[in-house]
């Protein structure tokens, strides 16, 4: 039988295997990627990646956007899953705000080869996200959902300001306007695996973030072993910044 001691070196010769072997996978040339599959957050669809896809697009990797459904996590890492599946070769998994989760679920599957977490949710294998929030200070936009019924969406105000806040006003109205509602369940979903534990990392806080705190943030970066940059940007950096966006993903595809 193992002794208390025994058991603490065991566990920490584990860690720090772990801790190497992350350190190792970070350090090693990113594989070439032909492909990138993006995932939306809360407040958006799958148009919000338009901007960044263009760019990639011009450097001949092939884009899909997926439309995730905003119903339970189960939903949308299979709609995630079925576009994986179709990709011809290694693919860059890249998501948004709530979408980390999925990047966190799906991103096991063999064809990725890098993941791209944006301003993103990052939680480790079962872990209770809504409790590794609740450690950082709560974000402004938090006050700005409404539910009917069964269906949250953003204030207007909280959209402009919280969400949008360095887009122009006429563009953050547009992209209210077309905000896809999420269902309650949505935000009871826990990942069962954290994909970034395996896979080649990358991290663009969101310096000015007022819906993910860019403290928790950086703590999720920082524990994944992310290659990090940041970004002074609202939580839309893929839309006030999407060149700087996109190249952080063509370092992930291998292709800076």
């Amino acid at each position: 039988m193992m002794d208390r001691r025994s058991f603490s070196a065991a566990a920490l010769g584990a860690a720090a295997a772990l801790v190497s072997a992350r350190a190792a996978a970070a350090a090693a040339p990113p594989v070439k990627a032909g492909n990138v599959v993006f995932v939306h957050g809360l407040f958006a669809d799958g148009s919000c990646w338009s901007q960044v896809i263009a760019r990639l697009q011009a450097r001949g990797l092939n884009c899909t956007s997926v439309q995730n459904p905003l119903t339970t996590l189960p939903d949308a890492v299979a709609a995630a899953q079925v576009v994986l599946d179709r990709q011809d070769g290694p693919t860059v998994f890249v998501g948004h705000s709530f979408s980390g989760m999925i990047l966190t679920e799906a991103g096991v599957h063999p064809k990725v080869s890098a993941l791209v977490y944006v301003a993103a949710r990052a939680p480790d294998a079962g872990e209770d996200y809504a409790a590794l929030a609740g450690r950082f200070p709560t974000p402004p936009a938090s006050a700005g959902i409404v539910f009917d019924g069964d269906e949250g969406r953003l204030t207007e105000a909280a959209f402009l300001r919280d969400f949008a806040g360095d887009l122009p006003e006429a563009k953050a109205k547009v992209l209210y306007a077309v905000q896809a509602p999420f269902r309650k369940a949505l935000l009871a979903g826990r990942t069962t695996h954290a994909a970034w534990r395996e896979k080649p990392s990358f991290y663009a806080v969101s310096t000015e973030d007022r819906t993910i705190n860019p403290d928790l943030e950086r703590f999720m970066a920082k524990r994944m072993g992310a290659r990090t940059i940041e970004v002074k940007a609202s939580h839309l950096s893929l839309i006030s910044q999407p060149e700087v966006i996109s190249r952080l993903i063509l370092e992930a595809a291998g292709q800076a």
